[in-house]
């Protein structure tokens, strides 16, 4: 499902240039969950940002879905996330003009669902917010403004999910209640599960945990789920 070769990110500061992943080389298959983890600068957000086609390797190659991305321009690889990847954030990312129906529905109404409502509707029910449908993200806690984000993220079915952080802006209880809610939509899904996190419990949830330290993979490890 996803396949970097290789993959490097340079950036140039003042008169220098800083690494901050050095070729990186890993496989996932469809169906796993993998939490990168590391300490705070080590290039966590940085490798998933690269894996999902958010941005470029400065050198390397990666293949998401089948899909060589380093021969798409950015509408290609926009049109391959829309097609295939669901996103959650840290910070939400709900569009605050829009209700909570309506920032489910979103990404369903841009490929053309017609039932993009009605799949909205019974997203928002799983999450437990069939009672909230029509408010605004101003009006919601910051648990439930995640829950719609989950919502938003597996309404389309997508293949891949990128989680970065998802729980950063809670408080624990809040944040062990979404975390529940996003491993147990992830299973009925079966959708491969990338998670960026510095939380070793919520790591423990995935199969699979990649350790990066200064920009490098340090260890690749499958062990045992407690999700």
């Amino acid at each position: 499902m996803i396949r970097a070769e290789n993959v490097s990110k340079r950036v140039q500061v003042a008169d220098s240039e800083l690494s901050i992943l050095k070729e990186a080389n890993l496989t996932i298959e469809s169906g796993e969950s993998v939490a990168i983890i590391g300490p705070s600068g080590s290039g966590k957000s940085t490798l998933l940002g690269l894996l999902a086609g958010l941005d470029e390797p400065s050198s390397g190659d990666i293949w998401l879905g089948g899909e060589h991305l380093n021969g798409l321009n950015e509408d290609g690889r926009a049109a391959l996330r829309a097609r295939l990847v669901g996103f959650v954030f840290q910070s939400f990312q709900l569009l605050p003009g829009l209700t909570a129906l309506e920032n489910v529905m979103m990404p369903l109404e841009l490929r053309g669902d017609r039932k993009a409502a009605q799949v909205s509707r019974e997203y928002l029910e799983k999450v437990g917010l069939s009672h909230r449908l029509d408010h605004y993200p101003r009006q919601l806690s910051g648990g439930e403004q995640q829950r719609v984000a989950l919502a938003r993220a597996f309404a389309p079915q997508p293949g891949i999910l990128f989680a970065d952080e998802p729980t950063g802006n809670l408080d624990a209880a809040t944040g062990a209640s979404v975390n529940d809610l996003l491993f147990s939509l992830n299973k009925e899904s079966t959708t491969t599960l990338v998670l960026v996190t510095h939380e070793p419990i919520l790591a423990q949830r995935c199969e699979r945990r990649i350790t990066l330290e200064a920009g490098a993979i340090v260890a690749d490890s499958l062990e045992p789920s407690i999700a």
